[in-house]
Formats: C-alpha cells, structure tokens, sequence
C-alpha cells in the first residue's frame, strides 16, 4: 500500500476511484488555498470533454501518489457540476490623496473592468477550457 500525501501534491491526471475501486475519472483541477492550507475540493474529468464534477474534501478518504480515494462508493452523476470559482482582483488604494491620484485610480479600474473583466459570480466552465484541461491532464 502507498504511503499518503499532502493534498498540495496531486496533478491533473491523477485517478479518483471510489470506495468500492471503481474509477471516477480524473482530475482536472484541485481547489482550495495553498496559502492558508485549506483544502476545499476536486474538479474531476470523467470523459474526455464532459463537464467536470465536483468532489467536495469531505468525500475524500486517502491520497496517496497518482491515486484519490473517495469516503464513498456512486457514480458521476451523484456529484455536482464543478463550477470554476468568480474571479477577484484587490484594488489597494495609492497613499497620495491628490486630484491627479483620484483620476488616474479611477481610469486604472475603468481599464482593469474593459481589458481583464472580474466575473461576478461562479459559472460552468466552457467547452475551450475543458479542451485545455483535457490536453494538460495528458501532458501530465
């Protein structure tokens, strides 16, 4: 048996098999926070182009190298659609309170909402990114 592993060591491609052994598929990506070590899920690929499913921390039981075991046996349809996560910027303020500052912070936004726009809220991820996922979960 394999020794287990830090969830800040699994790959895309990597195998999730359910409790009774039977695979899940694989994974595209991990969720979480690497800074604060919180752990929060999985987005796993059972097809090729198929709309990855999410597996919350919970339902993992053991990780080990190539290898994520679920707390629970089922199917893909018993987990959710993986929805990617909305998109944050942090604005921080500059410390010069002049006129000119103002303008300029408030032209910077106005870029930053035009040329790289936040997404408000989660959505499904598209079919170019699941095509990318797919190629990054073969390049290993």
């Amino acid at each position: 048996m394999a020794d287990p592993v830090s969830w800040l060591l699994i790959r895309p491609g990597w195998k999730v098999v359910t409790a009774d052994g039977a695979e899940l598929g694989e994974v595209d990506e991990v969720v979480g926070d690497e800074n604060s070590d919180i752990f929060d899920g999985l987005a796993v690929a059972t097809s090729a182009f198929a709309k990855p499913r999410y597996v919350p921390a919970e339902r993992v039981a053991e990780i080990t190298d190539g290898v994520i075991r679920l707390s629970a046996g089922g199917d893909a349809a018993s987990f959710g659609e993986y929805l990617e996560p909305a998109s944050s910027e942090v604005i921080e303020p500059d410390d010069r309170s002049g006129l000119g500052e103002k303008i300029g912070a408030e032209v910077r936004e106005l870029e930053g909402d035009v040329l790289a726009p936040t997404q408000r809220h989660e959505h499904p991820m598209n079919i170019r990114r699941r095509i990318a996922l797919y190629f990054r979960r073969r390049a290993g």
